[in-house]
């Protein structure tokens, strides 16, 4: 389990380095879902999503060897940005494997930080390939999610939401591999322990729900979803842990469901999310949740990092 100081720590690390992402109000869509609503737009990121703060707590926790060597990973897109992005600003080499469907918007930005792409198969595969080249060439690993350091960074989201909204009731956070709740609920526990984190999963795969379910970490084939973002085929074995304590409530969201959130995040808070971004409000819109009037609630918009050629598909 991580402490309030590996927390401390990863802020000071990425301080600077990151932006301090807002937290605005959405009061019609509170009106909408009967709370007080806010919206934490990590979106507004560098390279466009949350992944950066992890992967660059990580980084500065590799030793000089271990940097040379260059950096391995598997992403389906954002973690990919966020790794390539903090490797440049380390000054070393970076590979990632993604599957042969990311879209281009991903795959093009990861090439622009300087990464090497690896194109392979797809989100329930690449993580093979990245262990197949990892291997190979002895390069070193940068986790996506199940990784303390990562996940640290990511805490610090939470220390943010818990800054701007001292008196949230409720935490929505989507769910891929864990990292990100695993992280947000940290922090939420250690410092507010009466506000409830609920994680939220697309119906495509939901591996939190099929860990829980199972009482261990088990690796479950995705289907296909609009929130590609949030599509790992299993949950690390430290989030997993971390949730077991940490997060109140599990819900799943469908494509159907996150279309409207992203329709009412464009329409009405002129915000570009992409699929895995919306899940988090999808669920409160969609009321998977039954939550008391007036609640105070906030909804991680974790990444807009969209291809607009689906977005015209889904729109």
């Amino acid at each position: 389990m991580l402490t309030q100081n590996d927390i401390n720590e990863a802020r000071a690390i990425i301080h600077g380095k990151v932006h301090r992402t807002p937290v605005v109000s959405a009061t019609m869509l509170g009106e909408v879902s009967g709370t007080n609503l806010y919206l934490k737009c990590e979106m507004l990121q560098k390279t466009g999503s949350f992944k950066p703060r992890g992967a660059l707590n990580k980084l500065a926790h590799l030793s000089a060897a271990e940097k040379a060597r260059g950096l391995i990973s598997a992403s389906a897109g954002n973690h990919a940005q966020g790794v390539a992005y903090a490797a440049r600003l380390e000054n070393v080499q970076a590979t990632i494997v993604m599957p042969e469907n990311a879209p281009q918007a991903k795959v093009n930005a990861v090439r622009g930080y300087g990464a090497e792409v690896v194109s392979f198969g797809t989100v329930n595969t690449m993580f093979d390939k990245a262990d197949e080249i990892q291997q190979a060439r002895g390069l070193t690993w940068v986790h996506p999610f199940d990784d303390p350091f990562v996940v640290a960074g990511q805490a610090t989201i939470g220390m943010e939401i818990l800054e701007d909204v001292p008196d949230v009731d409720y935490v929505f956070v989507p769910i891929g591999g864990g990292g990100l709740i695993g992280g947000i609920s940290t922090a939420i526990k250690l410092n507010k322990p009466s506000t409830q984190v609920i994680g939220v999963e697309t119906n495509a795969g939901a591996a939190m729900h099929a860990a829980r379910a199972a009482g261990e970490v088990v690796r479950i084939t995705r289907g296909d979803t609009i929130a590609d973002g949030i599509g790992a085929p299993f949950i690390g074995q430290l989030p997993f842990e971390i949730a077991q304590k940490c997060v109140d409530h599990l819900v799943m969201v469908t494509d159907d469901d996150i279309v409207s959130a992203l329709k009412m995040l464009l329409e009405r808070c002129k915000l570009l999310v992409e699929g895995a971004g919306a899940a988090s409000l999808a669920a409160i819109l969609a009321r998977k949740i039954s939550l008391p009037s007036n609640a105070r609630v906030v909804a991680l918009l974790s990444g807009g990092n969209v291809d607009l050629a689906r977005l015209k598909q889904w729109l």
